[in-house]
């Protein structure tokens, strides 16, 4: 899909300031939203918006559908009257700087409770009417995935990996006694889900209002511990026992001798086929009616994908094993159209990654952060982009423009001052002019870089298990100087 000359920034929900404890649906993201459309800007991408588990990684969500509940407005709630002023006016002392996601879980899941039981006694007709056709709406998931979360929360958020045999491989009548005895629970989290997609859905409508279009995240894999992986079990690479037989990963390479072990349960792509790839395709439905355009994370696994025997705590022991994704992507373009789809091809990509990306006309990424460890023939240097790709200052698994510069050998310093034709002293708004600059028809720069903060701003750093995610921006960043700044930069590059 071509898409028009324009340009964005990446920032997730998490990091929006609210006095809340983390960023969220509430006024701060529409004043967001008004600082891009002031700043000249057409995109807002935004991670994965899933409910996270161990470790807050939006990659690593319970649902490939669902909503994460910490990113609730309370404020809004208090606008649908499920709770008052004084029960969110004194909310702990949390970080404005960083989300400290263990005490936000604990008291906005205390907040939710309390809305969810004015919830059950309300007498508006509309809003109990909205629920019901939610649910009805969107049966094809909730059902299962309140089940799942309520079997977690009443058995300590066991894994369900973990759960007694008859729950675990879901036997019928386990299933039905369950949800006799688990029935409050569910009622509650579709509640949640409700409010949540309630909350999203005019947020959305907002930004659209304000020319505004929002580029959404799909990763290619759904982690192990999940309803998808718990209800379609068929889909999956899964052993009789529910345990998965091979799990995902990345070969050994320069970064790492022992390649990248995920643990994702792989698909059973023979099984997709035989189906008409029926998952993928609600999948991709849903997401597209929650965002407007698709990042697809780790593009290169619909052509092959490294699958590392699920025993082995290392992933040297992987190999290459070929997926549909022709097919794939032309049963999705044959049930819901033109593909709006940004392809993350990063990493080992192969001609025939590139082929299978360009026969469906999708458009790659270029991350300037690499375009300066090598010769003039690097992909990621500007003179070489092409023009249906995004480019990229960095992304949220990078150092952010100032942190690299500050990190970078001598070569690459010298180099990237002689092509940017830089001094150096404003070194984001260098890669940010290259990036606007470019032939390339997308240009996207994560928040911290227009800021032109160093690596207090990462957002993550791979292969860590904790500490990430958790960076926060403040109010008074929207400010109108800078708005103007980007906006400027922004008409004198045609991306306006």
């Amino acid at each position: 899909m071509d898409f028009p000359r324009a340009s964005g920034i990446l920032l997730h929900v998490t990091s929006l300031p609210s006095r809340f404890g983390v960023g969220d649906f509430g006024g701060e993201a529409f004043q967001f939203i008004d600082f891009l459309e002031r700043a000249g800007q057409t995109y807002w991408q935004i991670l994965p918006l899933g409910p996270t588990g161990y470790g807050d990684s939006p990659y690593q969500s319970f649902s490939a559908f669902a909503g994460n509940a910490l990113l609730i407005s309370p404020e809004r709630i208090v606008e649908d009257g499920f709770l008052t002023k004084k029960e969110i006016a004194n909310p702990p002392k949390f970080s404005a700087e960083r989300v400290d996601f263990g005490g936000v879980i604990e008291w906005k899941n205390k907040i939710l409770k309390q809305a969810f039981e004015r919830f059950k006694r309300t007498d508006d007709e509309r809003i109990a009417r909205a629920f019901h056709e939610f649910c009805d709406r969107n049966n094809f998931w909730l059902e299962d995935y309140a089940l799942y979360r309520a079997i977690k929360l009443s058995i300590s958020q066991d894994s369900w990996q973990d759960w007694e045999a008859p729950l675990k491989l879901r036997e019928p009548e386990a299933l039905d006694e369950t949800k006799r005895e688990l029935d409050e629970t569910i009622f509650a989290e579709k509640f949640y889900q409700f409010t949540f997609f309630k909350q999203w859905f005019a947020l959305k409508k907002y930004a659209n209002g304000k020319g505004v279009k929002v580029i959404g995240d799909v990763p290619i894999f759904v982690a192990l511990d999940s309803a998808d992986v718990w209800c379609n079990p068929p889909q999956f690479k899964l052993n009789a026992d529910g345990k998965p037989s091979v799990v995902s990963g990345v070969p050994p390479d320069y970064f790492s001798k022992t390649g990248q072990r995920w643990g994702n349960p792989i698909y059973d792509w023979e099984q997709m086929r035989a189906d008409g790839f029926r998952w993928w395709i609600e999948r991709i439905r849903f997401a597209l009616q929650q965002t407007d355009i698709i990042r697809v994370d780790h593009f290169r696994g619909f052509e092959a994908c490294w699958e590392v025997p699920a025993a082995d705590k290392t992933a040297e022991n992987g190999r290459w094993i070929s997926a549909p994704g022709a097919e794939l992507l032309s049963a999705l373009r044959d049930a819901l159209g033109e593909l709006p789809f940004m392809a993350e091809d990063l990493g080992e990509i192969t001609p025939a990654v590139e082929q299978l990306r360009d026969s469906f006309g999708l458009a790659g990424m270029k991350i300037l952060l690499f375009a300066f460890g090598g010769a003039a023939d690097n992909p990621y240097l500007p003179h070489n982009h092409v023009k249906n790709a995004v480019v990229y200052t960095g992304n949220h698994d990078n150092d952010t423009i100032v942190g690299w510069f500050k990190s970078a050998n001598r070569s690459e310093r010298d180099f990237c001052l002689k092509y940017l034709n830089s001094n150096g002293k404003e070194i984001h708004w260098d890669f940010i002019r290259a990036a606007f600059a470019s032939v390339a028809d997308s240009a996207i720069v994560p928040l911290q870089d227009v800021l032109g903060l160093g690596n207090e701003g990462r957002m993550n750093l791979p292969s860590t298990d904790s500490g990430n995610w958790n960076w926060r921006c403040q109010g008074k960043d929207f400010s109108d100087k800078l708005a103007e700044k980007l906006k400027d930069m922004t008409k004198i590059y045609g991306r306006v």
